[in-house]
């Protein structure tokens, strides 16, 4: 029941004692404001490593080759393993069942691409349809690379953004020619790319055109591939760490690369990396949650020493009280309100003032890995209301063993 005489006494209390009252009070707020902070910066982590693997597939398998470090089958170290088609076509088959996006490569850096007197140096990729997806690239206008494409050989080209506006400025490219080292290409599309002007600063065409204009036999580059989701995140881990293994295992028996060289044939699955970097940051969330507490903690302590302090001041008016009547809960209660009130002003202070500071200083924050540091409202307001009920239960103690005093004891208090 609302008592206003009860509300004056409180502030009436805590003014007779500022100093106090203020010291336990940042206690409690820079407790929670310190939590939002860290709770903060955790979420700001998780955003931009998420942000940096949304850059191309999760999911992703990355088959390249280099020169052998060992000796094998007679074959001395130092060879270039040269990856075929067929060694494309026989993995694709093999995990036909698994697989969800698949694309072989070939890179040419600096190319010469000319349109009109426009020209420039530029990424040229032979890739399959599949890499759209792979790479995440959204087609802007026109369309994207697909199989009659490259069962015909064409001579067309996809450009990314960054690249149509060196060259075309605001003329629409789709359907123009530019000029691959003297040979035309018809642009079809032009893409968009989640990691920005780097990836738009290049050109996508046939990878069956890219081996037959530039004399590449049937030579490739890369392999990459996208693995079904499985319905559990470990089980996926599991998949896509044992298909990794067999496309490595099959490659090294057909080029004859010894087991444990890890020169010649190197594969990559960025979907045991993202566990282990979303492992890593659960980890960092768990420590920062502990760091928080526990200065939460402190704070909750400092209100019960003080709500000690304060009932051991007032004996002689708690004795005062009984004797006049009072009845042991409103003795408690009294005690409680104080504690609850403090509590709860300075965590919302707290809470304000973290929030406040996020929204200040988060839009400033220019780097890969954190990114829009933020907190949840609700977990926030949870954590402020379970603070409340631990500095209660902290003022219960002192106020229960406040209302168990005799009143004539408490009359002899000096």
């Amino acid at each position: 029941m609302f008592s206003i005489e009860r509300w004056q006494e409180i502030f009436e209390t805590l003014q007779k004692n500022k100093l106090r009252t203020f010291l336990t009070g940042l206690s409690v707020a820079s407790g929670i404001f310190i939590l939002v902070i860290l709770l903060g910066f955790s979420k700001g982590i998780e955003n931009g490593v998420t942000t940096q693997f949304q850059q191309d597939a999760t999911n992703l398998i990355t088959v390249w080759t280099g020169r052998t470090s060992k000796e094998y089958k007679g074959l001395n170290p130092g060879r270039f393993i040269q990856m075929k088609n067929d060694n494309f076509n026989s993995i694709s088959q093999k995990y036909d069942d698994f697989i969800e996006h698949e694309t072989s490569l070939n890179s040419i850096w600096g190319s010469q691409i000319t349109y009109k007197n426009e020209s420039g140096n530029y990424r040229l990729r032979g890739v399959m349809p599949g890499h759209q997806f792979i790479e995440n690239a959204d087609i802007g206008s026109g369309r994207f690379l697909n199989e009659s494409d490259i069962a015909e050989f064409r001579k067309v080209a996809v450009i990314g953004n960054k690249m149509k506006k060196d060259l075309f400025k605001n003329e629409d490219p789709v359907n123009k020619n530019i000029s691959i080292y003297g040979m035309s290409f018809k642009v079809i599309g032009v893409f968009f790319d989640p990691g920005g002007e780097r990836e738009e600063n290049q050109a996508y065409i046939p990878i069956s055109t890219s081996q037959k204009v530039f004399n590449r036999g049937d030579n490739i580059r890369n392999m990459c591939f996208t693995i079904e989701m499985a319905d559990n995140f470990d089980e996926a881990v599991i998949r896509s760490q044992l298909i990794a293994e067999g496309i490595e295992n099959q490659l090294k028996q057909i080029h004859n690369v010894a087991p444990d060289d890890m020169s010649g044939v190197r594969v990559n699955n960025s979907l045991e990396d993202a566990k282990k970097i979303y492992t890593l940051i659960d980890t960092i969330r768990a420590v920062f949650w502990f760091v928080g507490i526990g200065t939460i903690i402190a704070g909750i302590v400092g209100v019960g020493n003080i709500m000690l302090i304060i009932v051991k001041e007032r004996t002689k008016e708690i004795g005062i009280r009984k004797a006049l009547g009072a009845l042991p809960m409103s003795i408690v209660g009294m005690i409680l309100q104080e504690a609850v009130f403090v509590t709860m002003f300075a965590g919302l202070f707290g809470l304000i003032a973290g929030l406040g500071l996020l929204e200040l200083v988060g839009p400033q924050i220019e780097s890969d890995f954190i990114k829009y540091p933020q907190v949840d409202f609700n977990i926030a307001l949870t954590t402020v209301f379970l603070l409340v009920f631990a500095g209660a239960l902290a003022g219960f103690i002192p106020a229960y063993r406040a209302a168990k005093i005799k009143p004539i004891v408490a009359l002899r208090d000096e």
